[in-house]
């Protein structure tokens, strides 16, 4: 999901105010979030579509979308493929240690790693409820 829970294993990240953060580094932490609450509704369109048994043609679009950032982290062995450029443009701290603390962060990623996995098990294993017409 959103974000990579440590740029560098077991170093304390510093913290950067949002005013001595640069035109790059504020643009990315606003695109990432948006990207994060994007990922979010994703997830949470494929756990509403699990539980109502409800098929839809989106739920596809959020696996993709899922899928997309699950290969992302793969290449960046779950950490952010962009942090080492992150840092570059003045921001070292990865986005879900602005949230949360260090060690919650870290454990972000495997939760919401299973979490997606069990929603499009759900999503996708449950036969729609008969339905009825009058």
């Amino acid at each position: 999901m959103a974000g990579a829970p440590s740029m560098s294993a077991g170093a304390p990240q510093p913290r950067v105010r949002w005013a001595d953060l640069g035109r790059r580094a504020r643009a990315w932490r606003v695109a990432h979030a948006a990207w994060s609450v994007a990922q979010l509704a994703a997830l949470g369109h494929i756990w509403a579509c699990a539980v109502r048994r409800r098929p839809s043609p989106r739920p596809w679009a959020s696996v993709a979308f899922l899928a997309a950032e699950g290969g992302a982290l793969a290449v960046g062995h779950g950490n952010c493929p962009v942090g080492a450029r992150q840092a570059g443009w003045g921001d070292p701290v990865p986005f879900f240690e602005l949230l949360l603390p260090p060690r919650a962060a870290k454990a972000a990623i495997p939760v919401l790693t299973v979490v997606s996995v069990l929603g499009i098990t759900a999503a996708l294993g449950r036969r729609p409820l008969l339905e009825v017409r009058a």
